[in-house]
């Protein structure tokens, strides 16, 4: 196997993941896509549920849940890279997770922040004079 000088990372709103077909359909998904590392919004986990995911070639899975059925993030790290955990952080409502740590003796920060697309949006349409 060719060893990449890159590190590719892809991002998913997959709309929830607590049916087995759609937990299916990410792995084999994801084995096609052959990222280093996979970035998932809206799993609509709680952390009772978070066994739940597994995909092969991806150990390394990290959650951040709320108490109910909504929102969720997840972070998978590929089994194909030595990601060695310094620091995580996890949003309690499950709407951002951090993890930090060396790959390949670089430091790294991941920071996947899920966000409603109102949040994002308000600030810019305060500015406009039709919004009041």
């Amino acid at each position: 196997m060719a060893i990449r000088t890159y590190i590719s990372i892809i991002t998913l709103n997959v709309n929830g993941l607590n049916t087995p077909t759609k937990r299916h359909r990410l792995d084999e998904w994801m084995q096609k896509q052959d990222p280093y590392i996979c970035c998932l919004q809206e799993t609509y986990f709680t952390s009772r549920d978070t066994y739940k995911l597994k995909v092969r070639g991806w150990k390394k899975i990290f959650h951040a849940n709320g108490k109910q059925k909504k929102a969720g993030v997840a972070i998978l790290i590929s089994d194909k890279i030595d990601l060695k955990m310094k620091n995580i952080l996890r949003d309690k409502e499950g709407h951002y997770i951090m993890i930090k740590g060396p790959i390949q003796e670089e430091d790294i920060t991941i920071l996947f922040i899920y966000l409603f697309i109102y949040f994002v949006f308000l600030p810019f349409l305060e500015l406009l004079p039709w919004y009041m």
